[in-house]
């Protein structure tokens, strides 16, 4: 019996389809101990509930990826609706992402970022090399939230706010 492989959709269909799912947008932090790194990702899942896990896509030319590839720990910082900078600016390559950016250390050491409405921190349990990316899987140890707030979430290729159904 003969299995052939196929090359998939082309790219651009893909990226089409995947444009008019939304996401919710968070910035995820990491320090090995050479300095913060964060970027902006939408593809933060809940994975497991016992044990707590979740999972998100990193790109292997992410200049965070170093940071995530090294580090035990990190954290993940949930954007309000109007924090659509934050996630621009964690989105953008070649640029210091703190700098100017308003943010502290929990008393582990992890980058968080100070205005966030929520975070999880998670020790890192797996990384799994997934054609151009890298799934990091995670366990969360901790996680602080800061009351309701409405989420920020990618769409058609930009930043809106969710839209509660009546």
């Amino acid at each position: 019996m003969s299995t052939q492989v196929q090359a998939g959709v082309e790219p651009g269909v893909f990226r089409s389809l995947f444009r008019a799912h939304p996401a919710g947008v968070t910035v995820v932090c990491a320090d090995p101990g050479t300095g913060p790194a964060g970027f902006t990702a939408t593809s933060l899942t809940s994975v497991s509930l016992d044990p707590p896990l979740v999972s998100f896509a990193i790109a292997n030319t992410s200049s965070a990826w170093p940071a995530v590839r090294e580090s035990a720990s990190l954290t993940v910082n949930f954007l309000a609706a109007d924090q659509h900078a934050v996630a621009t600016r964690f989105a953008t390559s070649g640029i210091d992402r703190f700098q100017g950016t308003s943010w502290s250390r929990l008393e582990t050491g992890e980058p968080v970022l100070a205005d966030a409405p929520a975070h999880l921190r998670a020790v890192v349990t797996d990384r799994i090399e997934a054609g151009d990316h890298h799934i990091v899987l995670a366990l969360v140890v901790d996680a602080a939230a800061g009351g309701d707030h409405d989420p920020l979430v990618y769409h058609a290729g930009g930043y809106c706010a969710a839209a509660p159904l009546d």
